[in-house]
């Protein structure tokens, strides 16, 4: 695999202060010789998020630790949209959780929006994951990556595993699981993983082979 392509070497800077994606990141990572430290173990601030996408926040988080540090950075920004709720939280999934980060309350919200609305079937309950990755590169263009998983919300939290929203998400594409029932190889392994990160780093190495990003 040639990390020259991209114009990165074994080691990137993860724009994130999140412990649950760092973890994710290292694992999905590591099989590509890519060695991962945070922002957090940088020392870098959080940037506020100011962008009304997932693209735009990715590059912003990605663009100011590769100018704080010099190194090339990825970020990722990504989160749950809900079709009966015109897209919420969308890309304020996060901010949903409050600060400190309760995502028990942010699920409570979701769910308590939904019964509101009345949506009561899984049809109804569309949702999607997405996740779009940024990778900033000292004197070159910032590349893009989307991953998406379709699937729908269930009526309560099951599950302990994973983090965020994990526990009321069931892919559409699952056996009927929320990602909160599975386990990291369950989400990401595979020709054709589950999650939405993972789908957006098998875009990221298909780059590192030879492939386009968008």
């Amino acid at each position: 695999m040639t990390k020259d392509r991209l114009g990165i070497s074994d080691r990137l800077i993860l724009a994130t202060h999140n412990e649950g994606k760092l973890r994710e990141f290292r694992e999905l990572l590591a099989p590509m010789g890519i060695t991962v430290m945070s922002a957090a173990d940088c020392g870098l601030p959080e940037p506020e998020e100011t962008e009304t996408t997932f693209a735009g926040n990715a590059e912003l988080k990605a663009v100011a630790a590769m100018s704080a540090t010099g190194l090339p950075a990825l970020a990722d920004d990504s989160g749950v949209t809900v079709e009966a709720l015109n897209g919420d939280p969308g890309v304020y999934s996060a901010r949903w959780a409050g600060e400190p980060r309760d995502f028990g309350m942010a699920m409570g919200l979701v769910l308590d929006k939904l019964a509101t609305a009345d949506a009561t079937t899984d049809e109804a309950r569309g949702a999607a994951f997405v996740a779009v990755l940024a990778l900033a590169r000292p004197g070159a263009e910032t590349l893009l990556f989307e991953g998406r998983c379709d699937g729908h919300i269930t009526d309560a939290p099951r599950g302990g595993l994973g983090f965020g929203y994990d526990p009321i998400f069931v892919p559409q594409d699952g056996d009927g699981r929320t990602f909160g029932e599975m386990s990291s190889e369950e989400k990401h392994g595979g020709e054709r993983p589950l999650s939405h990160r993972a789908r957006a780093v098998a875009l990221f190495k298909a780059a590192l082979e030879g492939g386009g990003a968008r």
